[in-house]
């Protein structure tokens, strides 16, 4: 018979990380706001493709990418209750910033923060996993976290449309970062970095920082860490550079969308996001397999985007389809966390996870960028109320980068070794003596 006790240690664990998760949410919205209002940001501080580039992407990633590996070790060392509360309070100040501002100079701070508190979301869910779940349902978690990653981006794509359109985007970056400050005292009220039902588990905020230090070193010096790393930063690419930032206004203008379709229709790429990750992460330990999942829905995802990408005269309704699918296909990048979880030990699972979310990020500093440059590079010289507007000739050079990085990532998912969805030896032996 389940006792009032058994349920209350199902649920419990579950709830935290999930709050965990509402924050790596929360903080999705803010990654991909600029997109909605593009035209917008464009108009109101007369940026180039490139310069818009910069202050939507780059500026978030400077600071998110540079913190990864220190977030990595903080979580390791200190816990994830008062840095996952610091950092949800530092978005909504940078959102904030961002939105009240004349000067471009403020909204570029306001960015960085942004990043800056962002930089705590994945790597602090995923060390509450660690924590409070057992090894086993780790993949599943990390697809529940980017699942609801997914759905705070598709909620940004069609809500601050709406509010952008009706309110301004001031209005709607206020709003959001509100919203941060409710999210950062729910947080410090119910998270814990502690796990009270499982005492035999290793007490991860009390680790030392030689231990923390010498962490480090084994995941800088561990091969397979590397490779996740480059495999999700090629395959993360539909989302940093497409669904994120360009796709609102490449649908727009190659498709002829109007704007509130056109992010209608990029939500479609977080929807299928949504439901893919966690599924994936199933498929996945069904299977006792990472690679195979990883390599044959890249390969789908790559040629659905080249359908959408390549072929003219696309039906409305046809395309909220492929960018579903592409969504879905893509999301299999999840696994590279899996992976990078079962080759570390859990003393320096943040660590292990810093790292590899640290090269996935750093697509979104080179790539954003490199596409507007190709935009403005083959810009004509069209305006509409002082926003450049670039031809669908343009976008197809420009975005022609993604395909070729999603095969590169194919390339390198070779190169992976299979863990079998097995956790690290260290981890194996502790359990088994614990019971």
């Amino acid at each position: 018979m389940e006792t009032r006790s058994s349920v209350k240690l199902g649920l419990i664990p579950w709830f935290v990380c999930a709050l965990g998760a509402l924050f790596y949410s929360y903080e999705y919205l803010l990654r991909m706001s600029p997109s909605v209002m593009a035209e917008n940001l464009m108009r109101f501080y007369h940026l180039t493709g490139a310069q818009f580039g910069y202050l939507s992407g780059s500026y978030y990633y400077y600071s998110y990418v540079a913190m990864q590996i220190l977030v990595g070790v903080m979580m390791d060392r200190f816990g994830p209750r008062r840095l996952l509360t610091f950092a949800c309070f530092l978005c909504a100040v940078g959102a904030y910033l961002f939105a009240c501002s004349d000067y471009i100079v403020v909204a570029m701070i306001g960015r960085f923060l942004v990043g800056l508190g962002s930089a705590f979301a994945f790597v602090g869910a995923a060390k509450l996993a660690t924590i409070w779940l057992q090894p086993r349902y780790f993949a599943l978690m990390s697809g529940i976290i980017f699942c609801l990653g997914m759905l705070g981006a598709a909620f940004g794509d069609i809500v601050l449309r709406v509010i952008v359109d009706s309110a301004g985007w001031q209005t709607a970056m206020i709003a959001a970062a509100i919203g941060g400050v409710v999210l950062s005292v729910i947080i410090w009220a119910v998270v814990r970095d502690r796990n009270p039902y499982y005492e035999n588990q290793y007490l991860l905020h009390t680790t030392d920082m030689s231990s923390v230090l010498s962490g480090l070193k084994q995941a800088l010096l561990n091969r397979q860490i590397w490779l996740c790393g480059i495999v999700g930063c090629l395959l993360y690419l539909f989302l940093s550079a497409f669904a994120e930032l360009w796709g609102p206004a490449y649908l727009a203008q190659a498709h002829g969308i109007d704007r509130v379709h056109a992010a209608n229709a990029n939500s479609m790429v977080f929807i299928g996001c949504a439901m893919g990750a966690p599924l994936w992460g199933l498929f996945s330990d069904f299977l006792e397999l990472r690679r195979i999942p990883i390599i044959f829905a890249s390969l789908a995802a790559m040629i659905v985007f080249c359908i959408l990408l390549y072929v003219q005269s696309l039906s409305l309704i046809s395309i909220y389809i492929l960018l579903f699918l592409f969504g879905f296909f893509s999301s299999v990048q999840i696994l590279v966390f899996a992976i990078a979880r079962e080759v570390t030990s859990i003393k320096i699972s943040g660590t292990a996870i810093g790292l590899v979310n640290m090269l996935v990020m750093i697509g979104g500093i080179v790539f954003p960028p490199a596409i507007g440059k190709i935009l403005d590079l083959n810009w004509v010289g069209t305006m509409v109320d002082g926003a450049r507007i670039y031809s669908a000739h343009a976008y197809v050079l420009a975005l022609s980068l993604l395909p070729l990085g999603i095969l590169v990532g194919i390339l390198a998912t070779l190169c992976l070794r299979e863990t079998h969805c097995e956790i690290h030896m260290e981890d194996e032996q502790h359990r088994a003596s614990t019971g």
